[in-house]
């Protein structure tokens, strides 16, 4: 990271710092994206059970892991204001709570996971699938976590082409160990969308060593030492990273699980709804990457600019990157609509939820829109370390506005499932207005309180 002084600077280290997160969250949702098609070839049972079980799983990990997604800025900020001792121990406290987290979940899941898939109007066949499909995951549960707060560290240097190279990695790996468990290639036996959960497993698993590797052995990140030292816990920095993590992961929470709940509130319909559902928003979160890596590229680079106190360039950065997001609204709504057939076909050859899919993308047109928006002025804010009323803003929006819409549209009108999504899009377009003003309100007040250098 390095300091910049015209919009022509700033746009050029932006990209340096977005493209790669963008390969890395593509990558990540190749992940997703490949569990979804081959499970789909395994069977509409497969890919239904495959689907519940991720509805379930995603919620959990996003806001979780938007807990640990707070060590970004913080480490940004010390490096803005060069307090470099301060990062080897604010990362070894993140990787203690990282070990933590996840056996809370595993902890919990055991004793839940049943009741709640039972709660469910699912078939016998989908409901093993989503329950054995989460067991396989689950073995992957730790080393997923401990990467996520590897990864906040190395992004926050600004190296972000190292997570890309990692992802890039793994990406073929997974797509591999899906094809062996999947399929039963190679004598391995045949677990169709199960499969898809131990494939996740193996991948965490090798992601989390090449990370080791990178970060022990190469600058800058060796000069850090990290677990040279095995500092002793402090709850006083735990208590620091969960003050500013815990709105960050339930912000993330509600913005997810609102996802989460209406493909689970879409089981009193047919399995073709769900699996078509189900696709729909797999290939409309391709196109949310987009959004979400401008959110963690603003966040890492307005985090180091406040750091340093320079409030106008902040404020800079911040235009660059909601520009960039809303130019690229508009030409994946024309991509999205003219390819919508095209696009049904990766997922199934079933005609009937190829249709089903199709009427789904013009509904994902519309939030796509508005996530455009939302999403890189979450990511400004978390720069400003601005995140308790964006959690408020987020939970009205999703919960009390856009879900219960949802809901009544397909409970009492001739909408049927596209009732969720209209919910869906008023959430995010009302949860749009409030982010904006709150980020001209923030922005207003740090004018006063720093002045730039």
């Amino acid at each position: 990271m390095r300091r910049t002084y015209t919009y022509k600077e700033k746009a050029r280290l932006l990209l340096t710092v977005l493209i790669p997160i963008l390969v890395t969250q593509l990558g990540m949702y190749g992940m997703n994206f490949f569990d979804t098609i081959m499970s789909g070839q395994a069977g509409p049972d497969d890919l239904a059970g495959v689907a519940i079980g991720s509805s379930i799983w995603l919620p959990i990990f996003t806001g979780l892991s938007g807990i640990l997604i707070a060590l970004t800025p913080m480490i940004s900020q010390y490096i803005g204001a060069e307090e470099y001792e301060k990062v080897p121990f604010t990362v070894m406290q993140g990787l203690y709570l990282a070990v933590i987290i996840s056996l809370v979940i595993l902890t919990l899941g055991s004793f839940v996971l049943d009741p709640l898939l039972l709660m469910m109007s699912l078939t016998d066949e989908v409901r093993h699938i989503a329950k054995h499909y989460l067991i396989g995951f689950s073995v992957g549960m730790v080393p997923l976590f401990i990467y996520t707060v590897y990864r906040g560290f190395i992004d926050s240097l600004g190296q972000t082409r190292i997570t890309m190279v990692i992802t890039l990695l793994a990406l073929p790996v997974n797509v591999f160990f899906n094809y062996l468990f999947i399929f039963g290639a190679l004598g391995f036996p045949r677990l169709g969308g199960i499969g898809a959960g131990y494939a996740s497993a193996v991948t965490y698993w090798f992601i989390l060593i090449v990370t080791f590797l990178f970060i022990y052995k190469y600058e800058p990140f060796q000069k850090y030492q990290l677990l040279k030292k095995l500092y002793r816990v402090s709850l006083k920095k735990w208590k620091e990273i969960l003050v500013l993590g815990l709105p960050i992961g339930l912000t993330i929470f509600f913005e997810t699980s609102i996802f989460a709940a209406v493909t689970l509130l879409m089981s009193q319909f047919s399995t073709a709804t769900i699996a078509a559902h189900q696709a729909a928003i797999n290939f409309a979160s391709m196109l949310y990457m987009i959004p979400m890596s401008i959110a963690f590229a603003l966040t890492i680079v307005v985090g180091f600019e406040i750091g340093a106190k320079r409030v106008h360039d902040a404020k800079q950065y911040s235009y660059l990157g909601i520009s960039m997001a809303l130019l690229f609204s508009i030409v994946a709504a024309v991509i999205l609509y003219v390819t919508r057939g095209p696009i049904s076909t990766l997922y199934t050859a079933d005609p009937k939820v190829a249709v089903f899919i199709q009427s789904f993308l013009i509904y994902a047109i519309f939030f796509q829109m508005s996530d455009a928006l939302v999403t890189p002025i979450q990511g400004v804010l978390r720069g400003y370390k601005d995140v308790n009323i964006p959690f408020i803003m987020a939970l009205i929006s999703f919960w009390v506005l856009g879900l219960p819409t949802g809901f009544v549209l397909a409970n009492y009108t001739e909408l049927g499932p596209y009732g969720y999504w209209i919910g869906l899009i008023t959430g995010l377009a009302v949860c749009a207005l409030f982010l904006a003003l709150r980020l001209i309100r923030i922005q207003k007040k740090y004018k006063e309180v720093i002045q730039p250098n």
